[in-house]
């Protein structure tokens, strides 16, 4: 609406100055069209530069994710510059996604990998928009496209204890040896020795807790499945 108001008084105050005739209705139409002009033109350049009309909402939302390579507890990043707070993290928001996605590169967006207790990597989504603080501001600055403009965003990915940190070149390196022959060898030993490794800490924790239940049996197991993929992937890096 605003937009309107600016370019009808603009039109309005052509009009009045160059078509009418009689001084005091000139002084009139043109002190009321200048004021619309001026006016409007303000509460436009309010709301671009200082957001008046609108107020700062944060919203959060968090995603199960999962690692690029199903078989492996990797955490993929992409370094970029020298600090690392710009380092872009890869992942699959779905088992069954063929291609990646990764969090987003700009100056509105950090991301951070953190260290968590928990079974299940995530990804926990804060983002802080630009939104008007009534129907009426929505109505009055309608087509500006200013409703949802970003101010910050910061994605924080939760990854298990049991997870490997690696960066792209590092995966490349780990696919290249994994393909290699004393890597598949290797690969068919650590199938066996993974085995009687998940199964002894299966073991020992029905041991410590004879009501172990189901639940808890296949946390355990793929907590140890983790661990030992985890302890394969470094040793392969060396």
């Amino acid at each position: 609406m605003v937009i309107i108001l600016t370019f009808l008084g603009a039109i309005l105050f052509f009009l009045s100055v160059m078509f009418t005739r009689q001084r005091v209705w000139r002084v009139i139409l043109v002190t009321i069209t200048g004021l619309i002009f001026v006016g409007s033109t303000t509460l436009m350049t309010l709301n671009y530069s200082h957001h008046f009309g609108m107020k700062k909402v944060t919203t959060t939302m968090t995603r199960r994710i999962y690692p690029v390579n199903s078989q492996m507890p990797l955490a993929l990043y992409q370094p970029v510059g020298t600090n690392g707070e710009d380092d872009v993290y890869i992942y699959k928001t779905s088992p069954r996604q063929t291609k990646p996605q990764h969090t987003q590169a700009n100056e509105y967006t950090h991301s951070q990998l953190k260290w968590k207790n928990v079974a299940n990597p995530q990804i926990v989504t804060t983002t802080t928009r630009w939104r008007y603080k009534s129907d009426f501001y929505r109505f009055l600055y309608a087509w500006s496209r200013m409703d949802g403009t970003l101010v910050k965003r910061t994605n924080t990915l939760e990854y298990p204890r049991t997870y490997v940190l690696l960066t792209t070149k590092q995966a490349k390196q780990l696919q290249a040896k994994a393909k290699s022959a004393n890597g598949q060898q290797a690969q068919a030993a650590a199938r066996q020795q993974g085995q009687a490794y998940v199964t002894g800490r299966v073991q020992a924790a029905m041991a410590k807790n004879p009501h172990i239940t189901a639940a808890q049996i296949q946390a355990v197991s793929q907590q140890a499945e983790q661990e030992f993929q985890a302890k394969m992937v470094r040793a392969m890096l060396k």
